[in-house]
């Protein structure tokens, strides 16, 4: 088995519980093709660089985790077909020095979701950045 990462961006104008639904189903692609989830970094909701499909926002979302490399052409393609996804993205760690940064992505990951304060430093930064694109709107 091998370290995968997955970025996923889900669609914006969905609910939070219709967001948590598509990020369970993301999930459940991976361990029903035998994967083993490591850990899970929610982003929350961010600013594209580039609009895709009309969208300029998205909710962004990291999965570690391991599997057989024979299983990640049946997971992208499941994620092709989910229309909740606007964009993903697969990494592989295969050498020593990519399993080894693996890993401390997992620990800070695991930290990160363990710590009841970085919930709310997460709300702040995402209202501060909102507050930042009203003000960058208003001044064009």
């Amino acid at each position: 088995m091998r370290n995968y990462e997955n970025l996923v961006i889900v669609k914006p104008t969905l609910t939070a519980e219709e967001i948590q639904a598509s990020i369970a189903a993301i999930e459940e692609v991976i361990t029903s093709n035998g994967g083993e989830i490591a850990a899970r970094d929610a982003m929350g909701m961010r600013k594209l660089a580039y609009p895709i499909g009309k969208s300029e926002r998205g909710y962004f979302h990291v999965v570690y985790y391991s599997v057989a490399p024979s299983a990640i052409g049946e997971i992208e393609r499941r994620f092709r077909i989910n229309e909740d996804l606007l964009r993903f993205v697969t990494i592989k760690y295969d050498t020593n020095r990519e399993v080894a940064a693996w890993n401390q992505l997992v620990q800070k990951a695991n930290k990160k979701a363990s710590s009841p304060a970085t919930e709310t430093k997460t709300e702040e930064v995402e209202a501060a950045a909102e507050t930042q694109e009203v003000a960058e709107e208003s001044a064009e």
